[in-house]
C-alpha cells in the first residue's frame, strides 16, 4: 500500500520512496539542552516517532538520527531570527546555575530522555551531540568556504544567501517584502538572510565551550550542526527531515542553502512539519500560558500515555489547542479505551478489513485522528473476530500500550473495607455487605459478586 506525505517543499502530497528500497533516512531536529522540554516541545517527538512507526509498519527498516544542540544555539536579537547575535543559551544556563556546560547539557537531556520513554517513543539509530562533532562541522565550513559562500566580519564566518541561487524556496520567502517596516540589524552583513556559520569568542564572555578553527578560536553556529551531522551519519541526500513549522523560515531553509551549496546535490527529498501546540488559540509559553512539563502533568493526575493519545487525536500540520480540561477528556476517552481492550480475548486471527482501513489512514500523510476512529470502530463492532491480534498490529504503531493490564495498587483502607465485607458475607450478614460495596464502589473500587466468589475493579 504506498504512503503519501505532504512535503513542505512543493505544498503537496506526495507518494513517498525512499533513495534505499528497504531503509529509510530520517533526521529530526532535537533538543537544546538548556532547560527543560516542555508539552510543546514533546509533541514534535510523538509526531516523528509515530512518522517512524508508520515507515516500519509498511516494512521499512528506518535510520533515525536526533540531534542533541548542546552549543551555538543564541539568544538571538536579530528581527529575523538568524541567530548571530545574543548569547549562547547553554551559556546562559551555566551562569544561572553555576554548573559546567557539560553538567547542564547532560542533566536536561536526562530528563528529557526520561519524558521519551514514559511517552513509548523509540530509541534513534544515533543522539547527535553538536559538541562531538566539531571537526565535522569545520570540514562542511571549510568546502563552503573554498566554493566561495562565505566571508568573515569581525565577529565570525558568515553564509552569503546571495551566492545560493535557491535560497529560501522551502519557506517560499518574498525577498521584496522581506520584513518590511521591521528593523533587521545589519551590521557588517552584507544580506538580510545571511547567517552565522563560525562565531567568534569575545575575551569578556568567557565561554565555556570553544575550540581552535582556521579562523580562530571560536563556536559553530547553530544551523551548520545539523547538516554536518545529517551528512555524516545518512549521507549527502537524506529521504525526511522533521521540525516544528518555526525551522521553516530560518532554521531549515539554512540548511538546505549550506547543505546544496556544499555538495551540489539535494540535502533532504520529503520535509515533513509539524505545528504547534496552541493555549487560547496561541503557540504555548511562559507569557501566554498552557506551559507545562510532563511530569507537572504527572502531579496533576494524568498519565503520559493520555499525553499521546491526545496528541494522536489532531491532525500534525493544524495547531492543536491545550488546555487541561481538554486533557482530561483525552484521558477519560483513553482510560475508556483500555479499559475496553483489557477484557478482549485472544482468538488467534486477524481482522483483514479493519486493519486495511487502519494502515490506510496511518498511510495517507499519518491521519491519526482516523486511524484512532478505525481502532473505536473495532473495540465497538460486537460481530468483529480477530479483535486481539489486530489491536496489537495497530498499537506498534500507536504505543498506548492497549493490551498491557496495569497492575492497580490496592490503598490500605480499601483492603480493609473489603476484609470487612468478606467477614460480612461469611456472616451472611448481607445488608452490611451491601453497604460495604456501595462505600467502595463510591471511592472508585467495583465489586462484583460472583457464585463462588467476588471480583474488584478499579473504575
Amino acid at each position: 500500500m504506498e504512503i503519501k506525505f505532504y512535503n513542505t517543499l512543493t505544498r503537496k502530497k506526495e507518494i513517498f520512496k525512499s533513495l534505499n528500497k528497504l531503509e529509510v533516512t530520517m533526521y529530526n531536529c532535537g533538543p537544546t539542552v538548556y532547560w527543560y522540554q516542555h508539552i510543546g516541545n514533546l509533541k514534535a517527538y510523538v509526531f516523528s516517532d509515530f512518522l517512524r512507526r508508520t515507515l516500519e509498519f509498511n516494512g521499512y527498516k528506518v535510520k533515525q538520527v536526533i540531534n542533541v544542540t548542546d552549543v551555538g544555539h543564541l539568544k538571538s536579537s536579530d528581527a529575523f531570527g538568524a541567530d548571530e547575535s545574543g548569547e549562547d543559551k547553554i551559556e546562559i544556563a551555566v551562569k544561572r546555575e553555576r554548573k559546567t556546560a557539560r553538567e547542564i547539557s547532560h542533566y536536561y537531556f536526562n530528563l528529557f530522555h526520561q519524558d521519551l520513554k514514559k511517552l513509548n517513543i523509540k530509541e534513534p539509530f544515533v543522539w547527535s551531540w553538536a559538541t562531538e562533532h566539531i571537526k565535522e562541522q569545520i570540514e562542511l565550513i571549510k568546502k563552503l568556504e573554498e566554493k566561495g559562500f562565505t566571508y568573515k566580519t569581525s565577529d565570525g564566518i558568515y553564509f552569503n544567501t546571495s551566492k545560493f541561487k535557491n535560497y529560501g524556496n522551502l519557506a517560499k520567502i518574498d525577498f521584496e517584502g522581506l520584513h518590511a517596516g521591521i528593523r533587521v540589524s545589519m551590521r557588517e552583513k552584507i544580506n538580510k538572510t545571511d547567517f552565522a556559520l563560525w562565531k567568534f569568542s569575545k575575551p569578556e564572555d568567557k565561554r565555556q565551550q570553544e575550540w581552535d578553527s582556521p579562523w580562530g578560536i571560536g563556536f559553530p553556529g547553530w544551523h551548520i550542526e545539523c547538516s554536518a551531522m545529517a551528512m555524516k551519519y545518512l549521507g549527502e541526500t537524506i529521504d525526511i527531515h522533521t521540525g516544528g513549522v518555526d525551522h521553516i523560515p530560518v532554521h531549515h531553509t539554512n540548511e538546505i542553502a549550506q547543505s546544496e551549496a556544499a555538495t551540489g546535490k539535494k540535502f533532504v527529498r520529503y520535509w515533513l512539519h509539524e505545528n504547534f501546540l496552541t493555549f487560547k488559540g496561541e503557540k504555548v509559553s511562559k507569557s501566554k500560558g498552557g506551559l507545562f512539563t510532563l511530569s507537572e502533568l504527572e502531579e496533576k493526575g494524568f498519565l503520559p500515555l493520555s499525553y499521546r493519545y491526545y496528541v494522536l487525536t489532531a491532525i500534525y500540520r493544524k495547531p492543536l489547542d491545550f488546555s487541561l480540561e481538554i486533557l482530561e477528556n483525552a484521558q477519560t476517552s483513553f482510560k475508556k479505551l483500555k479499559k475496553i481492550c483489557s477484557k478482549i480475548i485472544n482468538d488467534d486471527k486477524i481482522n483483514e478489513k479493519y486493519l486495511k482501513e487502519f494502515q490506510k489512514a496511518i498511510n495517507d500523510d499519518l491521519n491519526t485522528p482516523k486511524a484512532l476512529s478505525v481502532l473505536w470502530e473495532l473495540v465497538r463492532d460486537e460481530k468483529a473476530v480477530g479483535k486481539y491480534k489486530t489491536i496489537k498490529k495497530m498499537d506498534e504503531v500507536l504505543a498506548l500500550n492497549l493490551l498491557e493490564k496495569e497492575e492497580t495498587e490496592m490503598p490500605k483502607e480499601i483492603k480493609e473495607l473489603l476484609e470487612e465485607r468478606q467477614k460480612a458475607r461469611e456472616k451472611k450478614d448481607w445488608k452490611k455487605s451491601d453497604e460495604l460495596r456501595e462505600k467502595l464502589k463510591s471511592l472508585g473500587w467495583e465489586v462484583r459478586d460472583k457464585k463462588e466468589r467476588w471480583e474488584v475493579e478499579k473504575v
